[in-house]
Parts: structure tokens; sequence; C-alpha cells
């Protein structure tokens, strides 16, 4: 009996150590490396995607970094330091008109207007766009989304840029709105949360929305390289539906929902501050209803940069736009 009794306590533990020695890993996601454009409120869907759990959900392990401009941006994916990038099409219309060998490849749009709102040293409610005349704008990179459509909104209200108005604009996108609370410029071009905090410190005021100035174009957008979208398919289309399913949860959700789903991503923010931001952008229409880029959405995006003198003529929509991704996050995501 004794003998019995010990050869079942060495079956058990035997057993027990197989069960141990066979127990599977826990699986581990793909990384994904995410590089965002600028760090702002503006890109609320995204931080909502990231904090409810929708890119974990979807199986992706997703990794943010800034980038500090699109030009950056892109250059993230072509140096394989990014695997998608967050940023407005020019870039991808610009590395195409150059027909480069790699291409970037929108599939997935995030933002409809400017996010950029226009601030001045003092209170101004009768603002208007005449009243810039012989004065000072800190403004953004030549060929960027951010300063087209400035420059495109002062002309088509009557004033000249770089004629009628002087714009500064060899200042880092992450410094300019220190400079402006140290006394340079008289207006600035800046996003949230940078425009709130500015009127907190009681250096600046908000005096107009480029996103209603400007209208509805494509303004923030996903790219991959053509490459990695053929290798990784299912990633791409992962990452699609979580952004659509973000896109759907911020149009059905409050602005104080929509702070405290954020809030992780701007710690450093007040919160009050970050549901006024967050109301002030959604009350503005901002935000994609679906993540699908549309063709004349990127016509008008391309006569802005005619406009400006960044193209001389429109690149095919298909030479850099893939809507197959949005178009299934759309048909099989309610």
């Amino acid at each position: 009996m004794k003998k019995l009794i010990i050869s079942i306590l060495i079956i058990i533990v035997i057993s027990s150590l197989l069960f141990v020695g066979c127990k599977p890993k826990e699986e581990t996601l793909p990384k994904v490396r995410v590089s965002e454009v600028i760090h702002s409120i503006f890109y609320a869907p995204q931080y909502v995607a990231l904090h409810l759990g929708f890119f974990k959900e979807e199986g992706l392990d997703v990794e943010l970094a800034v980038a500090w401009g699109a030009d950056r941006g892109a250059a993230a994916l072509l140096s394989n330091s990014a695997d998608i990038a967050l940023f407005g099409p020019e870039a991808a219309l610009y590395i195409a008109r150059e027909q480069s060998d790699t291409k970037l490849i929108a599939f997935a749009q995030l933002t409809k207007r400017d996010g950029s709102f226009f601030i001045a040293r003092e209170p101004m409610p009768n603002f208007k766009w005449e009243d810039v005349k012989g004065k000072v704008i800190i403004g953004g990179r030549p060929g960027g989304v951010p300063q087209m459509v400035q420059e495109y909104v002062l002309y088509h209200n009557g004033v000249i840029p770089h004629i009628d108005v002087e714009i500064i604009q060899n200042i880092d996108l992450a410094a300019t709105a220190v400079a402006f609370s140290n006394g340079i410029g008289d207006f600035i071009q800046v996003f949230e949360p940078g425009a709130s905090m500015l009127e907190k410190q009681g250096v600046g005021y908000v005096v107009a929305s480029f996103g209603e100035a400007g209208g509805e174009i494509p303004y923030t957008v996903y790219h991959a390289t053509e490459k990695y979208i053929k290798e990784n398919p299912e990633i791409i289309q992962k990452f699609t539906n979580a952004i659509y399913r973000a896109q759907i949860w911020v149009d059905n959700h409050s602005a104080r929902e929509i702070a405290e789903a954020i809030r992780p991503s701007f710690q450093e923010t007040d919160f009050e501050l970050l549901v006024s931001a967050v109301e002030r952008y959604k009350n503005g229409d901002t935000w994609s209803k679906d993540p699908l880029l549309r063709p004349e959405a990127l016509d008008r995006l391309q006569e802005i940069a005619i406009f400006n003198g960044q193209l001389t003529e429109k690149i095919p929509y298909e030479k850099v736009v893939r809507t197959d991704f949005a178009n299934k996050a759309i048909k099989n995501i309610r």
C-alpha cells in the first residue's frame, strides 16, 4: 500500500512538471511603430483607439513617437524607423511628383479640417483677416499643410502672404508657442492644447479657426510605404479597423467623455482645459466620420498645393491612395 501511494505521488509530481513545461507562452502582439506629425488633441480618435484598447482588441501593439513635421514623418517611413505615419497627404504627393522608387500610400484618413487656430496677443472679438496687414505671423514649414492653408486663407481674404504680412517660417514646430510666449510675432498659428494653454497663460487669444476658414480637406492621414502594405496587409487592415471604431466612438460621445478617454496622453494638461480643447474640435466638425480618403477631398488639397506653388499639376489619386482597407472597415464594423 505504501509503495502504491509513493508511486501515485511520483506520477502526480511528474505530471505537474510536464504540465508546467508544456504551458503555452503568452501570445505576443505584433508591434506597430506609429509616427505622429505632432502630439495634439487634434488626433483624439487615435488616442481613443490606444487607451480604450481598440488596437489591442484588433491584435496590435501600437507604439507612438512624435515626428514634429510631415517631412520628418515621411522620412521615418522611408528610413524604416516607423511602420505607419500620420501626416498630411502632401508628403506622399511630393514624393510621387519626384517619381521616387519608394512610394508612400495613404490608407486611412483621421481628420477632415485644419486643426490649428489663429492666436493674437490681445482679445479681438471683431477680428477680420485684414487686421493682420503690416503685422508678423509665426507660421509653419513651407510646403506643409498648415502653412499652405494659412496662405490660402489669407489670400482669399484680401491679404497677400509675404507682401501684406511678414510670416516667420524658420522656427522649429516644437518651439513656435514658446517663441510667441517670449514676445516674437503678433500672431501665431497653433494646435491644441497649445492654443488653450496660451490663453490660460494670458499670452494670447484665439481669434479665428483655420478649420472653419479653410473648409474640408484630408488634413491628416495614415500612410505606409507601398512595400510595407504589400508585406503586411493584415496589420494595415487591423489598424484601420481600430481607427474606424475610435471614429465611431468619438462621434457618439461627449467632449468630456472623449477628454477622459485620452487623458493618459495629456497628463500634464489641466483636465478642464483638455475638455474645452476637445469641445472646440468636436464643435468644429474636425474629425472624419470614417477612414475613407475620397477623391474630391484630395483634389481640393492639391488645388491648395498648386496655389502655393508646391505642385505644378495634380497627381493621380490612385498613385497615392488605397481605399480597400477603409472600405472593408466601413463594411464590416457597425
